[in-house]
């Protein structure tokens, strides 16, 4: 499994604290945003490589960081080319070149190796760069191979005007997606989706033709809305909360809380 954070964004809601500097990096106590949440996931064994994707405004920045890191998994950083809010490429696309590096290094590999394949044999842990989270995703990854299904995770969010501003599920009782909708005026429950996902190696395919058979690029919840009507998926109800660090208000906050 690979785990792949979506890093590409501007974060124009934080004003000059992010103008020339990455949110993800940015410091809570003595780690970075992006640090709290690869110390966890560096522990999961399933895990055997960090994929960062980002900015070329951004990329050398984060090079630079990755060069300080002690990960015992290896950590690539793959710059998406674009340096202006108004030019980026959005979450899906971003997600297709780290799908596309994962592609061109096993085609390599199998070169040397003198074998032939045709798909990755890897699944994929796809995650964004702003949350700090009070759980560990082993126990994502644990529920995703006990589904034997690519996965997303879910909370209960109450406030109907939250969840008009996300991606909203309805599942079974066992955990099956039925439906899922992107920013709903009338959600259909209180299920609300987090930018966490699982993808497996055998639905990858559907993920690499989604941008061109409709799916929206902008926020990783639009792959999500399309693999749910494409492909069978579960939906893991987070056994904890998170803090979802979108303004200086709430970045302020989890500094005065965690650091």
């Amino acid at each position: 499994m690979k785990s792949i954070i979506i890093a590409a964004g501007y974060a124009t809601r934080l004003g000059e604290l992010t103008k020339n500097f990455p949110k993800p990096l940015l410091k809570i106590g003595d780690n970075t945003i992006l640090g709290r949440m690869l110390d966890d996931i560096d522990t999961i064994p399933e895990v055997d490589e960090h994929i960062i994707v980002t900015n070329h405004k951004f990329a050398p920045i984060f090079e630079a960081w990755a060069k300080e890191q002690h990960y015992t998994k290896p950590l690539t950083i793959i710059d998406d080319g674009t340096e202006t809010n108004d030019t980026r490429l959005g979450a899906v696309c971003d997600l297709l070149l780290a799908i596309e590096h994962i592609d061109k290094v096993q085609d390599s590999m199998s070169q040397r190796l003198n074998v032939s394949t045709s798909q990755p044999s890897h699944d994929l842990l796809v995650l964004a760069a702003d949350n700090l989270l009070f759980f560990s995703f082993q126990e994502f990854v644990d529920f995703a191979k006990q589904k034997g299904t690519s996965c997303i995770m879910c909370h209960e969010q109450p406030s109907i005007e939250k969840l008009q501003r996300t991606g909203v599920i309805v599942m079974d009782e066992n955990n099956r997606v039925l439906n899922m909708e992107e920013k709903p005026q009338q959600p259909k429950s209180h299920w609300a989706v987090p930018p966490f996902y699982i993808y497996r190696k055998e639905d990858l395919d559907l993920v690499r033709h989604s941008v061109e058979n409709g799916c929206g690029k902008d926020a990783p919840g639009n792959l999500a809305h399309y693999m749910v009507e494409k492909t069978t998926m579960h939906a893991w109800p987070m056994s904890a909360g998170r803090f979802d660090i979108g303004s200086l208000d709430t970045y302020y906050e989890a500094c005065e809380k965690f650091g």
